[in-house]
């Protein structure tokens, strides 16, 4: 008998007496409990929102693929900005301010004369988005005051409002 034969027998007899089985095919057998669940193939969908205000906001959720024309339909509004096989960016354009700017947002100016919006009262390491220069020795000293403090920022109507105010201000460019 050859030192191969010997050493496969040794083996079986082995773990035949310690009550292990070997697979008689060359696929291992795994026990059904040791099987975790399949998993479906997914696909990561991404929605940007786009505000007036500037601010983008993401929400991000996993469908499986067989549903996935499923939750696109519920988004036929939305713009597909990009798509791979893992993950999908929807984008749409809200006619309105963000959350973000109506819970905390106001309207102030950088100490160059940039109108800004800042989160929270105007401090030059809280702003948000910048808009234009504006001419501070043209305004009026309660109009300078006002921004110097910060306006407070509500609702799309009082952002549209502040800033038709203060464009007629604003440094022309040459």
């Amino acid at each position: 008998m050859s030192f191969l034969v010997k050493v496969i027998l040794t083996a079986f007899v082995c773990c035949s007496f310690i009550g292990l089985s070997i697979p008689t095919s060359y696929e291992a057998k795994i026990p059904n409990d040791m099987v975790g669940p399949t998993k479906k193939p997914t696909v990561t969908i991404i929605l940007q929102r786009t505000y007036l205000d500037g601010e983008v906001s993401e929400e991000m959720f996993r469908v499986d693929t067989v549903s996935l024309e499923d939750s696109l339909r519920r988004y036929k509004n939305w713009q597909l900005v990009d798509r791979d096989d893992v993950q999908i960016v929807l984008q749409k354009r809200v006619n309105d301010i963000s959350p973000l700017l109506k819970t905390s947002g106001y309207f102030g100016v950088s100490k160059e004369g940039i109108l800004q919006i800042f989160k929270g009262i105007p401090d030059e390491k809280n702003a948000i988005h910048s808009f234009f220069q504006i001419d501070m020795e043209k305004l009026k000293s309660y109009q300078r005051e006002k921004l110097e403090r910060g306006i407070r920022v509500k609702s799309k109507q009082q952002y549209e409002e502040v800033i038709d105010m203060m464009k007629p201000y604003s440094v022309k460019k040459d």
